[in-house]
């Protein structure tokens, strides 16, 4: 489905988010606070979009995603960037290789995100980070009684214009709606071992990032 869509798929996510997608992944660089010369592995990374930016600043930024059109798409876009392909729930990297790591709308499309996040426990270094953003609950009842009406009848019809796979938008808002809330969510990072797990509501719940840090002394499950 995502070799499908690799083509136009930034433009449709600009374009359904109302523009809002690069605001929120403004505010994912400030959560993750990375320094030149640390190491990241940013997953779900599709064609390297949200990758970019670490990159740019002197991070070692490695794009993972499993999709290997979208990261066709990235490598000829960028090719002085790092793609690798790899499944989520079985990284092909070493315990504790990196000083962070984040997925951006990602999460949701794991088969098994817990997982997902224990493989990314397994290969955060202990004392490093973790900054998942993700679609989530908005927190004011009558918005997100409209929300969900956006997502079921309004996101369809508007991927159809801009998306060379409009179907695999339906998919999409529908997982947006079964997708646990910002304290469930929390409590699947806590659960895969993560600690001092925090998250930031983003246009009003709408997205949620939540940051959490590997304890010092873990050992990779």
């Amino acid at each position: 489905m995502f070799d499908e869509v690799a083509e136009r798929y930034d433009l449709t996510n600009d374009v359904l988010s109302l523009g809002q997608t690069r605001r929120w992944r403004r505010r994912l660089i400030e959560a993750l606070d990375m320094r030149p010369g640390e190491r990241l592995l940013d997953l779900a990374a599709g064609t390297g979009t949200s990758t970019e930016p670490f990159h740019d600043a002197g991070v070692e930024a490695v794009a993972c995603d499993f999709s290997d059109g979208m990261l066709e798409v990235g490598r000829r876009r960028r090719p002085d960037m790092t793609f690798v392909e790899g499944n989520a729930t079985d990284l092909p990297f070493e315990d504790d290789s990196f000083d962070a790591v984040t997925i951006s709308f990602g999460l949701r499309n794991i088969v098994d995100h817990r997982r997902g996040l224990a493989e990314m426990l397994r290969v955060t270094r202990p004392g490093g980070r973790l900054a998942v953003m993700e679609f989530s609950d908005p927190t004011f009842g009558p918005f997100s009684v409209v929300y969900n009406e956006y997502l079921m009848r309004a996101l369809p019809p508007a991927a159809r214009a801009v998306s060379s796979n409009p179907e695999a938008y339906v998919y999409l808002a529908e997982s947006i709606r079964a997708w646990p809330d910002q304290e469930g969510l929390a409590a699947d990072i806590a659960a895969a071992g993560f600690e001092q797990i925090r998250y930031r509501n983003l246009s009003g719940g709408i997205v949620a990032i939540h940051h959490a840090v590997k304890p010092t002394g873990a050992e990779a499950r």
